[in-house]
């Protein structure tokens, strides 16, 4: 955040509580933190004296409460403010990079409609000397010094390209640059959001450009305040409750006491979302226990009862939609984006509803299905009838296609109940009990939240305490602490667990009520205290930046609401810095640059992995996999060891070596052998410090849906298409009807006809395309055949002289075979 933007934020969250201090840099989501960075300090109290710097370091006013530190020499630098009276504040370990990492890409987003592209606008900008409009993200074009900057290196041979992440497209700029600035233009799109902006290696006064990942999807719209309308709210008192798009991080949905929130910009800009009169009572607008958010708008959970807000209405939902009317305990959404994934049957969920004792499952245009109930849990888990069993909790794995139930179990039910833990797969549609039971008391409420994974890997917490379940529910626990076992209340004032947050790196951060956070990572069994950041008074969230960071949400006591940039990676490391917890390893390195592979018959995919860490520690490199055993893998190790540090590398292949010649039912067969798996290479041991190490992806084995055949030549475009008809003489057809056939030429599915020469002969080209374009010529065999039943063609060559043995098959002999068979289905592979 900038340093206008820290002022504006100071003034509001200092109205009252206890002191702290905090730090910011121009650069956003603290991207550059390096020598020739500047650090804005910010104290918040009445005690402040001074700040205590080492001399490495220098700041603008020693004795002001809010100042700038500049470090000259890389390192950790131990920072604190020394305050008024016997208590000392606590101090930061800032670790202050030696980077060349000096400039950044900045960008801003033109929506033409007409079209469906948007034209993105670039230009280089230098965060210590850029115009407040730049570093508050809100320029419509750039400063003087960012025109100087870019036209600069520009002649030195600086040009952005965006790359997609997910389908991995490139998109170049036009050929001149525009008064600084360079235009890109790209389709709208829902599935290819994730981009980046990446320049050539080019320096400029020892200078790279940083690149930038960020979130572009084709543009959302918030819902209009409505004249006359109400706020709708959770009651006085009550936490913050927070919704965010699973795909569209950006787009947001945050209730507070006083006003519900939207926003598509992770805060930038907002609404409030209101409802009309007359439809809720005060009571019920004033009891808002859950919220989501889909493309269908945006869902309360109030009293039991279901309600949708869109862009035209407010409106309560039940038996129309298939839902019950009243009696709903919870909403929930997925959590983790994958934009594709393999389904062999039907469309999966987006959405569930439960009550004590039903599950319901949430598909695009409000439409649900009941899929399970607690008494045919019961019949499957072997429960007697006589037991309680009821649905605590939903959450959606990582896994794509699967949903998980919490189930409250006991006998008597008067101290203690089993929390269990079921997982539906949407796909086979099997339920899956997991080996996993938890005692807690029959009064308690338990959350959960699944990690990024290809294993089932939970966490779960109640008001005082997180719980582990690592590895397929094979390590299970309490998240430890120094001291109190774990309790993070007694280590928080008392206070109790408001959010769990997960991020895709593996970052785990529990927030307090009060705001005093703790910090773990994934598969790590102990969390440590985060620094204070934020007032114990102030109403406050975590949520995810669309660059897939962490930043907070603050709601003030007028009505407005603010987001605040946190550096988690750089209060991780001064919370881990005197407690000399080292990183087992040194790099973790692969060629993981998708997260979703298909792999089609007679194909393979491999995948090449290196871990180096100092000799003796005895690391390895673990793969993981979850789903179904369709696939074999091969694997390549090779081993060094140089200068007191091993190299471990891994190559992996995935493969399948199914024979579908002669088989009695052929799509039976590749039925059974699609599927999907997750998948996730990781080192055998990690820790807090270190870097981004797990990589999840999914492999698809089966037949790409964007796949398609074409014959070569045809096409859609260069012929001017009008109704054309022509006639087939009706001798010439095979059921010798009493007239001749009119057919009309279908344009859009065929293109423009294929102009030949009748007196050469035609042997169709097929070729394969998918997303992307062209992919290859198609070399295996294919039937031809005639649609409206002609049998006036001829062929080039016969069985003898293609040197058959026996006879083959024949059009003739097939449709003889299978005359209760459509034509186009008396013929296939299934038949050969």
């Amino acid at each position: 955040m900038s340093a206008q933007g820290v002022a504006v934020l100071l003034s509001w969250l200092s109205c009252c509580g206890s002191a702290l201090w905090r730090y910011s840099s121009n650069s956003p989501n603290y991207h550059i933190f390096s020598t020739r960075s500047t650090i804005t300090l910010e104290y918040e109290g009445t005690s402040f004296l001074e700040w205590s710097v080492p001399g490495t370091c220098s700041v603008k006013n020693k004795s002001s409460a809010r100042t700038e530190l500049r470090c000259s020499s890389p390192g950790v630098h131990t920072i604190r403010p020394i305050v008024v009276g016997p208590d000392s504040e606590e101090e930061r370990n800032l670790s202050v990079q030696s980077s060349h990492i000096c400039f950044l890409w900045y960008y801003r987003v033109i929506s033409f409609f007409h079209n469906f592209t948007q034209v993105i606008i670039v230009w280089i900008y230098d965060p210590e000397n850029a115009d407040p409009s730049e570093i508050l993200r809100n320029a419509n074009e750039p400063s003087l010094n960012s025109i100087i900057l870019s036209k600069q290196l520009a002649t030195l041979g600086q040009k952005p390209t965006i790359f997609t992440s997910l389908q991995r497209k490139v998109y170049f700029p036009e050929s001149k640059m525009k008064n600084g600035t360079w235009h890109i233009s790209v389709p709208m799109t829902t599935d290819d959001v994730l981009k980046e902006i990446k320049g050539n290696q080019v320096a400029f006064q020892d200078c790279f450009i940083a690149d930038v990942l960020f979130l572009l999807t084709f543009p959302l719209l918030t819902m209009p305040e409505i004249p006359d309308s109400l706020p709708i709210t959770s009651p006085q008192g009550s936490q913050l409750i927070l919704a965010w798009a699973t795909c569209v991080l950006s787009s947001v949905v945050v209730v507070a006491d006083m006003e519900t929130f939207q926003t598509n910009d992770s805060f930038r800009t907002w609404t409030r979302i209101r409802v009309p009169p007359n439809i809720l009572t005060d009571d019920e607008r004033h009891n808002v226990s859950d919220v989501n958010i889909s493309w269908d708008g945006i869902f309360f959970l109030i009293n039991g009862i279901l309600y949708i807000k869109t862009f035209t209405a407010f409106k309560r939902l039940g038996r129309n939609e298939n839902l019950p009317d009243g009696g709903i305990i919870g909403i929930t959404s997925r959590k983790w984006c994958w934009a594709r994934h393999l389904l062999k049957s039907k469309i999966r969920s987006i959405f569930a509803v439960w009550t004590k004792s039903e599950l319901y499952l949430g598909y695009p245009l409000l439409r649900f299905m009941k899929i399970m109930t607690t008494e045919k849990l019961k019949s499957l888990l072997d429960i007697s009838p006589t037991d309680t069993l009821t649905i605590h909790n939903v959450e959606y794995p990582g896994h794509p296609l699967e949903i998980a139930l919490l189930l409250s179990y006991c006998s008597a039910c008067t101290v203690n109940k089993k929390i269990y833990v079921v997982i539906y797969n949407e796909d086979t549609e099997q339920w899956m009990n997991q080996d996993f039971a938890l005692d807690v008391p029959s009064d308690t409420f338990v959350n959960a939240h699944f990690l990024y994974s290809a294993l089932p890997e939970l966490l779960l917490w109640d008001k005082h305490r997180v719980y582990y379940c690592y590895h397929n529910f094979t390590e299970t626990g309490v998240i430890q602490t120094p001291t109190e076992f774990g309790n993070l209340s007694r280590l928080s004032q008392n206070s109790t667990i408001h959010i769990i947050f997960i991020d895709y790196y593996g970052n785990v951060v529990v927030k307090m009520e009060n705001n005093i956070m703790f910090y773990f990572k994934a598969n790590i069994k102990d969390a440590v205290k985060l620094h204070a950041w934020t007032n114990s008074t102030l109403k406050s969230a975590v949520s995810m930046s669309s660059s897939g960071l962490m930043y907070l949400i603050h709601v003030f006591e007028n009505g407005t609401i603010r987001p605040q940039e946190y550096p988690l990676r750089l209060e991780a490391k001064s919370v881990t810095f005197n407690s000399k917890e080292k990183c087992p390893y040194v790099a973790f390195l692969n060629n993981i640059f998708s997260v979703f592979f298909f792999l089609d018959k007679g194909q393979n995919v491999s995948i090449w992995t290196q871990i180096v860490y100092p000799e003796n520690v005895g690391l390895y490199i673990v793969v993981e996999s979850y789903g179904p055993n369709i696939l074999q893998e091969t694997y390549q190790v090779h081993y060094e060891v140089a200068l007191g540090y091993c190299t471990k590398t891994m190559t992996v292949t995935f493969f399948q070596n199914v024979n579908y010649e002669a088989v009695d039912d052929y799509f039976k067969l590749q039925h059974q052998n699609t599927g999907l798996l997750l998948l996730h290479m990781r080192p055998s041991d990690s820790a807090r410090p270190c870097p981004i190490s797990q990589k999840v992806f999914q492999i698809a084995v089966g037949c790409n849906p964007h796949k398609y055949i074409a014959v070569k030549g045809f096409n859609k475009k260069e012929c001017l298409q009008h109704d054309f008809f022509y006639h087939i003489e009706k001798s010439y057809l095979r059921n010798k009807p009493s007239k001749n056939l009119r057919v009309k030429y279908n344009w859009k599915e065929y293109g423009c006809p294929l102009r030949l020469d009748f007196r050469e002969k035609f042997r169709p080209l097929v070729q394969l395309y998918n997303e992307n374009g062209y992919v290859e010529d198609v070399e295996v065999n294919f039937i031809v055949w005639e649609i409206h039943g002609r049998n006036d063609y001829s062929f080039n060559n016969t069985m003898k002289k293609s040197g058959c043995l026996n006879e083959a098959q024949t059009w003739k002999s097939m449709i003889e075979l299978n005359k209760h068979l459509p034509l186009e289905e008396v013929w296939g592979p299934e038949f050969l």
